[in-house]
């Protein structure tokens, strides 16, 4: 049998993967994975589901949820390893996710690095200060954080 088509227990895939067997059932109810049964009614995963479980780890590391990751992991092939360009399709959303995470995270350590310890006492140099709600008009939360203080002001363009 060709090693791409291999079959896997439940245990094997548990084990090469690092999650118990309870996990990956879980991770099967949640449509991450979809085991071949046997006539014995065994599950028997392929060894492409390796990287499956191992990509659904690394995208709840970095904050996705399960259904994003299943919606995702849907648009593999079945059956079959996915090819590189299935994976690079893939990545390209995950991609755009990331780097608005990243800009989001830059802008709140830029906006940390002046408050903490700052000193200066001055809500006029502050930069998360918002001077009469101004920023609520453009929806709730913490507008600063979460877009920039120029768009959260409705003075400009998404950066």
């Amino acid at each position: 049998m060709n090693r791409g088509n291999e079959l896997l227990t439940i245990g094997e895939l548990a084990a090469r993967t690092g999650l118990s067997v309870s996990a990956v059932r879980f991770y099967e109810s949640k449509g991450l994975v979809h085991p071949i049964r046997t006539s014995g009614n065994q599950r028997r995963f392929l060894r492409a589901d390796i990287r499956r479980v191992s990509f659904a780890l690394i995208a709840q590391q970095l904050g996705f949820t399960l259904p994003q990751i299943a919606a995702e992991l849907g648009k593999l092939p079945e059956g079959s390893a996915p090819s590189a360009a299935d994976w690079k399709r893939i990545s390209r959303g995950f991609r755009q996710v990331i780097e608005t995470r990243v800009a989001q995270l830059q802008r709140t350590l830029d906006d940390l690095d002046g408050c903490i310890g700052c000193g200066c006492l001055s809500l006029k140099k502050c930069a998360l200060y918002n001077a009469d709600d101004r920023a609520a008009a453009n929806g709730a939360g913490p507008r600063f954080i979460l877009v920039s203080r120029k768009v959260a002001l409705g003075l400009g363009d998404p950066e």
